[in-house]
């Protein structure tokens, strides 16, 4: 049953290979949980009583939280859809359950001030690979918004001709275009000169980001990469490719770019995701306007 349903959320939903690996994950953990394996799990049996009692058992036993709970609920409403689709049940078991309410976390970002003088660092050329390579991945992230996945998956193939835009696989496979800023498109180019010319790249290898190697660059290895970057310019809090993500949403938010714009280019499926960036530049006018506004000057004294 379950090699049925992996190939299905590969081939069917076209799931990432990260994605597909969570959702098998959660339902071996359930089957774990339940006291059976998937030789010998009948989904006739399962009630939506033992799907209550097992978000109990996670949420109380496994002190997970909300959000968490509701990412290994999606794994189990994947596999009981498919299973209600395909015959094998009569109804579908999880469709009475709510997600759990989760509090709603402003995503964190880098202040402009701070990330304007890490682009400037970032696009200063070099003869080194390592270097060169590491700084225009945190300027892809931030220019251009990309997902971790989306940033290892790209080829240079993906790039056009004049290097202006980059086609871009997000989730479930869908393609979207997201254009290049001029510095940002020089120094790809500056890049692609550095590999070719040092020999970087394997004679079969395609993507645009390399290890040392000449092999396409490890997931590790990018989040590692973006955490020293961040750190060395002195930024706080968290560091990780999503927080570039984030940041390059917050600030065409903050600069007046529209909602469904932003939505494009990030590759949201729905508005809702995107909205969350409202929120942030709300917090921007609070801050400009307890700063600027004549009474609150006042009541600062």
């Amino acid at each position: 049953m379950l090699a049925d349903f992996i190939r299905y959320l590969e081939a069917e939903r076209r799931f990432s290979p990260l994605t597909v690996r969570n959702y098998r994950h959660d339902v071996e953990e359930f089957l774990a949980w339940s006291g059976t394996d998937d030789a010998h799990f009948d989904p006739h049996r399962v009630t939506t009583g033992d799907i209550r009692e097992w978000i109990v058992f996670r949420t109380e036993e496994g002190r997970i939280g909300a959000a968490s709970m509701n990412r290994e609920l999606s794994s189990l409403r994947a596999l009981f859809r498919w299973l209600h689709r395909t015959g094998v049940i009569e109804k579908d078991i999880l469709r009475p359950l709510a997600s759990l309410k989760t509090s709603r976390r402003l995503p964190a970002f880098v202040p402009e001030s701070r990330m304007s003088t890490l682009v400037d660092d970032c696009t200063f050329d070099t003869d080194r690979f390592v270097t060169e390579r590491n700084s225009l991945i945190v300027l892809l992230f931030y220019s251009c918004g990309l997902r971790l996945a989306e940033l290892i998956g790209a080829d240079r193939t993906d790039l056009s001709a004049d290097c202006t835009s980059l086609r871009v696989r997000g989730k479930g496979d869908k393609e979207r275009i997201v254009p290049i800023l001029d510095e940002v498109r020089d120094k790809i180019r500056h890049y692609l000169e550095v590999v070719e010319r040092q020999k970087i790249c394997n004679d079969r290898e395609k993507a645009l980001f390399l290890s040392c190697r000449g092999t396409r660059i490890a997931r590790s290895t990018v989040y590692r990469i973006v955490q020293e970057e961040l750190a060395q310019a002195g930024v706080q809090g968290k560091k990780s490719p999503h927080v570039l993500r984030h940041t390059f949403a917050t600030h065409l938010m903050n600069g007046g770019a529209d909602m469904r714009e932003i939505q494009e280019l990030l590759g949201h499926a729905s508005l809702q995701a995107t909205q969350v960036y409202t929120h942030n530049s709300i917090a921007r006018l609070k801050e400009v306007y307890a700063k600027a506004h004549p009474r609150e000057k006042q009541n600062g004294k």
